[in-house]
Protein backbone atom coordinates (compact mmCIF):
# COMPACT_ATOMS: atom_id res chain seq x y z
CA UNK A 1 0.00 0.00 0.00
CA UNK A 2 1.52 3.29 -0.89
CA UNK A 3 1.58 6.08 1.86
CA UNK A 4 -1.02 8.61 0.50
CA UNK A 5 0.50 11.32 2.96
CA UNK A 6 3.80 11.75 0.47
CA UNK A 7 1.03 11.45 -2.58
CA UNK A 8 0.39 14.90 -4.84
CA UNK A 9 -2.70 16.18 -5.10
CA UNK A 10 -3.73 17.23 -9.22
CA UNK A 11 -6.49 17.64 -10.86
CA UNK A 12 -8.08 16.50 -14.21
CA UNK A 13 -6.89 18.77 -16.85
CA UNK A 14 -8.64 17.16 -19.95
CA UNK A 15 -10.08 14.41 -21.74
CA UNK A 16 -9.11 13.90 -25.14
CA UNK A 17 -8.17 11.71 -27.77
CA UNK A 18 -4.73 10.11 -28.52
CA UNK A 19 -4.29 12.07 -32.16
CA UNK A 20 -2.64 8.56 -33.47
CA UNK A 21 -4.38 5.78 -31.76
CA UNK A 22 -7.79 7.16 -31.24
CA UNK A 23 -7.83 6.01 -27.58
CA UNK A 24 -8.82 8.26 -25.11
CA UNK A 25 -6.74 9.88 -22.50
CA UNK A 26 -7.06 11.42 -19.09
CA UNK A 27 -4.08 14.36 -18.53
CA UNK A 28 -3.72 15.29 -14.91
CA UNK A 29 -2.11 18.03 -13.83
CA UNK A 30 0.11 18.70 -10.55
CA UNK A 31 -0.65 22.49 -10.21
CA UNK A 32 2.67 22.46 -7.46
CA UNK A 33 5.11 21.55 -10.05
CA UNK A 34 3.08 21.91 -13.13
CA UNK A 35 3.85 18.75 -14.39
CA UNK A 36 1.33 16.67 -16.20
CA UNK A 37 0.10 13.34 -16.69
CA UNK A 38 -1.78 11.43 -19.20
CA UNK A 39 -3.30 8.24 -18.74
CA UNK A 40 -4.46 6.02 -22.04
CA UNK A 41 -8.17 4.77 -20.64
CA UNK A 42 -10.88 2.65 -22.24
CA UNK A 43 -13.64 4.08 -23.97
CA UNK A 44 -16.70 3.44 -21.44
CA UNK A 45 -14.45 4.89 -18.61
CA UNK A 46 -13.68 7.85 -20.50
CA UNK A 47 -17.29 7.63 -20.84
CA UNK A 48 -17.83 7.76 -17.53
CA UNK A 49 -15.10 9.96 -16.31
CA UNK A 50 -16.73 12.37 -19.16
CA UNK A 51 -20.27 12.28 -17.77
CA UNK A 52 -19.58 12.67 -14.28
CA UNK A 53 -17.34 16.12 -15.53
CA UNK A 54 -20.29 17.20 -17.57
CA UNK A 55 -22.76 16.65 -14.46
CA UNK A 56 -24.73 14.26 -16.96
CA UNK A 57 -26.81 11.26 -14.94
CA UNK A 58 -27.31 8.33 -17.10
CA UNK A 59 -30.97 6.94 -17.03
CA UNK A 60 -30.29 4.47 -15.33
CA UNK A 61 -27.15 3.80 -12.71
CA UNK A 62 -23.79 2.74 -14.78
CA UNK A 63 -21.36 0.60 -13.29
CA UNK A 64 -18.96 2.90 -11.49
CA UNK A 65 -22.85 5.33 -9.79
CA UNK A 66 -23.88 1.48 -8.67
CA UNK A 67 -20.29 0.59 -7.06
CA UNK A 68 -20.77 4.21 -5.71
CA UNK A 69 -24.19 3.92 -4.36
CA UNK A 70 -23.60 0.42 -2.52
CA UNK A 71 -20.15 1.65 -0.80
CA UNK A 72 -22.22 4.37 0.38
CA UNK A 73 -25.34 2.31 0.89
CA UNK A 74 -22.89 -0.54 3.06
CA UNK A 75 -21.53 2.77 5.06
CA UNK A 76 -18.20 3.16 3.92
CA UNK A 77 -16.57 6.73 2.20
CA UNK A 78 -14.47 7.07 -0.13
CA UNK A 79 -11.52 9.23 1.45
CA UNK A 80 -9.79 9.24 -1.95
CA UNK A 81 -7.96 8.14 -4.75
CA UNK A 82 -4.13 7.14 -5.66
CA UNK A 83 -2.01 6.29 -8.50
CA UNK A 84 -0.24 4.39 -6.88
CA UNK A 85 2.10 2.83 -9.27
CA UNK A 86 3.67 2.44 -12.87
CA UNK A 87 5.07 -0.98 -14.15
CA UNK A 88 5.63 -1.77 -17.48
CA UNK A 89 3.70 0.92 -19.06
CA UNK A 90 0.70 0.38 -16.79
CA UNK A 91 -0.84 2.19 -14.47
CA UNK A 92 -2.11 1.12 -11.03
CA UNK A 93 -4.51 2.89 -8.45
CA UNK A 94 -5.61 2.31 -5.15
CA UNK A 95 -9.18 3.34 -3.70
CA UNK A 96 -8.81 4.47 -0.21
CA UNK A 97 -12.43 4.08 2.02
CA UNK A 98 -13.30 4.50 5.60
CA UNK A 99 -16.39 2.28 7.31
CA UNK A 100 -16.68 1.81 11.08
CA UNK A 101 -13.44 4.28 11.57
CA UNK A 102 -11.13 1.50 9.63
CA UNK A 103 -9.58 2.49 6.35
CA UNK A 104 -9.44 0.13 3.68
CA UNK A 105 -7.55 0.49 0.21
CA UNK A 106 -8.85 -1.57 -2.68
CA UNK A 107 -6.49 -1.86 -5.84
CA UNK A 108 -8.07 -0.84 -8.89
CA UNK A 109 -7.44 0.63 -12.61
CA UNK A 110 -6.77 4.45 -12.76
CA UNK A 111 -9.66 5.09 -15.12
CA UNK A 112 -11.93 3.27 -12.86
CA UNK A 113 -10.57 4.78 -9.53
CA UNK A 114 -11.27 8.61 -11.27
CA UNK A 115 -14.58 7.96 -11.97
CA UNK A 116 -15.34 6.92 -8.32
CA UNK A 117 -13.53 9.98 -7.42
CA UNK A 118 -15.27 12.16 -9.43
CA UNK A 119 -18.66 10.93 -8.10
CA UNK A 120 -17.74 10.72 -4.62
CA UNK A 121 -15.87 14.46 -4.89
CA UNK A 122 -13.01 12.54 -3.23
CA UNK A 123 -9.49 14.09 -4.48
CA UNK A 124 -7.07 12.52 -6.95
CA UNK A 125 -3.74 11.97 -6.08
CA UNK A 126 -0.20 10.62 -7.62
CA UNK A 127 2.30 9.29 -6.22
CA UNK A 128 5.46 11.42 -7.00
CA UNK A 129 7.26 8.33 -8.03
CA UNK A 130 4.79 7.11 -11.09
CA UNK A 131 5.44 10.99 -12.27
CA UNK A 132 8.94 10.53 -12.20
CA UNK A 133 8.63 6.99 -14.35
CA UNK A 134 6.55 8.71 -16.45
CA UNK A 135 8.23 11.67 -17.11
CA UNK A 136 11.55 9.63 -17.36
CA UNK A 137 10.20 7.07 -19.81
CA UNK A 138 8.90 7.61 -23.52
CA UNK A 139 5.58 6.28 -22.39
CA UNK A 140 3.62 9.65 -23.62
CA UNK A 141 6.55 11.12 -26.07
CA UNK A 142 4.44 10.29 -29.13
CA UNK A 143 2.49 13.45 -27.64
CA UNK A 144 5.58 15.32 -27.84
CA UNK A 145 7.59 16.75 -25.70
CA UNK A 146 6.54 17.58 -21.69
CA UNK A 147 7.22 20.77 -22.94
CA UNK A 148 4.94 20.74 -26.43
CA UNK A 149 2.26 19.04 -24.31
CA UNK A 150 2.42 21.78 -21.06
CA UNK A 151 2.32 24.69 -23.85
CA UNK A 152 -0.33 23.08 -25.70
CA UNK A 153 -2.71 22.33 -22.84
CA UNK A 154 -2.06 25.65 -20.96
CA UNK A 155 -2.85 27.39 -24.52
CA UNK A 156 -6.04 24.91 -24.93
CA UNK A 157 -9.60 26.65 -23.86
CA UNK A 158 -12.21 24.05 -22.87
CA UNK A 159 -14.05 24.72 -26.32
CA UNK A 160 -10.90 22.77 -27.79
CA UNK A 161 -11.15 19.72 -26.08
CA UNK A 162 -15.13 20.15 -26.70
CA UNK A 163 -17.49 17.99 -25.00
CA UNK A 164 -16.28 14.13 -25.01
CA UNK A 165 -18.71 11.87 -27.49
CA UNK A 166 -18.61 8.28 -27.45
Amino acid sequence: MVDSRDSVLVKIKALMLDPSSNLPIVVLHDPASDRYLPIWIGLFEAQAIAMSLEGIEAPRPMTHDLFHRSLTDLGARILHVVVSDLQDSTFHAQIHLERDGKVQVLDARPSDAIALALRAEASVLVNPDVLDKALAGDMFKQLGSEEEIRKWLEDASPEDFGKYKM
